[in-house]
């Protein structure tokens, strides 16, 4: 064997004679020691409790964060090994919208934990084996342990679980911001997925803007169940509130436009220049007229209003016939927009003035104008079935706003995993410290010979997050994570209160945590873990690892 890895060893240095090839003891060393490091850096942010990281950028701008998500994909990671643990910690952020930390801490912990038995000569595949088995009896814990709600796109909006959406977003919420800011998100992001459900559809976090305006506190962030938008009307004459509006939404050119290919118009007097330049502007008139038509048409009465968003531009000559007539026109409307307003405020969007008729218009109950400084919004509020709202975020300078929009995208990504799964899971710590005791008494059975010490690894680092929930809170782990699992043995699923330290029922205070994510860290965590233990070398052209 040693000849055959010497043998492979100058054959790597043969095939580059600048490469450094690292050998089996110093690669499982290299690879514990990133996978410890990485652990040390976000263990201190996991819960609610947790600490912050301050984030400074070559130009010295600084980012205070504790969303390990955040800190993941902007800190500086050069260890290969820390790299790929990394990248698996935030695809975990891009599958479920959270979980990153938990991530990063279970796989330190495996490999603190397989470097005991590797110190005393078991062999990596052994343990690997027995993390396979370890991980099945988790899974298979995970399905028994959920708890069942009533949060799907089908049915009435009456008959869904909103109590227990509103624990599932507090909880996410409240290790991303303090918690009197998290108990104010958690019913504005249970109710704007509640707002844009439809039935029978997959829930579309899309149809959820997120605005913000630099004014105020974080705490007068609010839902605005309609649109808004980030520009306003550009006629000083018209309308800045209206009531009982209509609403004409359009991707129709209303200004004078050139022609698409190169050409040319001669004329040979000021007649015919006059009658060109008429021309030219009865055919833009011409479309104002027909939407000015639609108005008489449908506001029978003086309290009805008209307004008009467009794609498109609107020429001034078009804004002011349009001013005259009462009527409210916002031009330049963002693409996106376009199909939020049509859920927003119902009827459809059109692309050309034959399609004019009173089926495609909309209904708002009120439409008004909100200068902040030189920037103008437009609120699109009181709708009658409102599928698509708006977040409206407000705080007084830019990292308020950055942290409350973080925390924002993190706890609509909670309650819409709610809405998948149909389930959560016991929080505070309940599900890993029941797993834990789980793999100990089934997982041993189903392991055999020297497997069974990979199973004890495992078991032992799914106490990880319990402790780390402790030591964050200023809490006695080891004494805390005992009580915990004395109330467990005694039959009683117990979480940890991470004020008092005592074992409390996640249930009662309503601390729940998404089945999906818990589920796609026990799928991707041993992986990653097996897989750094099982290099048994590392091969690395033109550069010293070493130093």
């Amino acid at each position: 064997l040693i000849t055959l890895r010497f043998w492979l060893t100058m054959a790597a240095q043969r095939a580059n004679p600048n490469a450094e090839v690292m050998g089996r003891q110093a690669a499982i060393f290299m690879n514990v020691n990133a996978a410890k490091g990485l652990y040390d850096v976000l263990r201190t942010n996991l819960g609610p409790r947790g600490t912050i990281k301050m984030l400074v950028g070559g130009a010295g701008d600084v980012k205070l964060t504790k969303d390990g998500n955040v800190l993941l994909r902007e800190m500086q990671i050069q260890n290969p090994t820390a790299v790929m643990i990394a990248r698996t910690a935030v695809a975990q952020d891009d599958v479920t919208g959270d979980g990153t930390t938990s991530t990063v801490l279970l796989i330190g912990e495996l490999m603190k934990q397989a470097e005991r038995y590797l110190n005393e000569g078991v062999h990596s595949r052994v343990l690997c084996d027995g993390f396979e088995v370890a991980k099945k009896c988790a899974l298979e814990y995970l399905e028994s342990v959920k708890r069942p709600i009533n949060a799907t796109t089908d049915g009435p909006a009456d008959a869904v679980d909103r109590e227990s959406l509103l624990c599932v977003a507090r909880t996410s919420l409240r290790t991303k911001v303090h918690e009197k800011l998290a108990d104010m998100l958690a019913p504005i992001v249970t109710d704007a997925c509640l707002c844009v459900r439809q039935p029978g559809m997959p829930l579309d976090l899309y149809m959820i803007e997120t605005l913000y305006m630099r004014q105020k506190l974080d705490m007068d962030t609010s839902l605005v169940k309609g649109l808004v938008l980030d520009h306003g009307s550009r006629h000083p004459d018209m309308k800045q509130h209206a009531r009982n509006c209509w609403i004409l939404t359009c991707n129709i050119s209303l200004e004078y436009e050139k022609s698409e290919v190169n050409s040319g118009f001669f004329y040979s007097n000021a007649d015919q220049r006059e009658k060109l330049a008429k021309a030219e502007r009865k055919y833009t008139d011409d479309r104002v007229e027909k939407v000015i038509e639609l108005k008489r048409k449908v506001c029978t009465d003086p309290d009805m209003n008209f307004v008009v968003i467009n794609q498109k531009g609107i020429d001034p000559f078009s804004l002011d016939m349009l001013a005259k007539e009462g009527i409210i026109a916002l031009r330049r409307a963002k693409k996106r927009n376009m199909e939020r307003l049509v859920l927003a405020c119902g009827g459809r969007a059109i692309n050309s003035v034959e399609e004019l008729q009173p089926e495609v218009l909309g209904y708002a109950g009120l439409v008004y104008e909100h200068e902040l400084g030189d920037d103008k919004f437009t609120f699109v509020e009181e709708t009658r079935n409102p599928q698509s709202c708006t977040v409206l975020v407000k705080g007084s300078n830019d990292y308020v706003i950055a942290q409350t929009k973080e925390a924002i995208r993190d706890g609509l990504r909670a309650v819409k995993n709610v809405f998948d799964d149909g389930a959560v899971v016991s929080g505070a710590g309940c599900f890993e410290i029941g797993c834990e005791r789980y793999i100990m008494e089934k997982g041993r059975k189903m392991a055999s010979g020297k497997a069974k010490l990979g199973v004890e690894a495992f078991a032992t680092a799914m106490l990880v997050v319990p402790k780390a929930l402790c030591d964050n809170s200023g809490l006695d782990a080891q004494e805390c994570v005992i009580k915990a699992q004395e109330a467990h043995e005694a039959g009683v699923a117990s979480g940890i209160d991470l004020v008092s330290g005592e074992p409390m029922d996640p249930t009662v205070t309503g601390v729940y945590d998404n089945f999906k994510v818990k589920q796609q860290i026990l799928f991707s965590a041993p992986v990653i873990a097996s897989q750094l233990l099982l290099v048994d070398e590392v091969i690395r052209a033109g550069h010293n690892m070493r130093k």
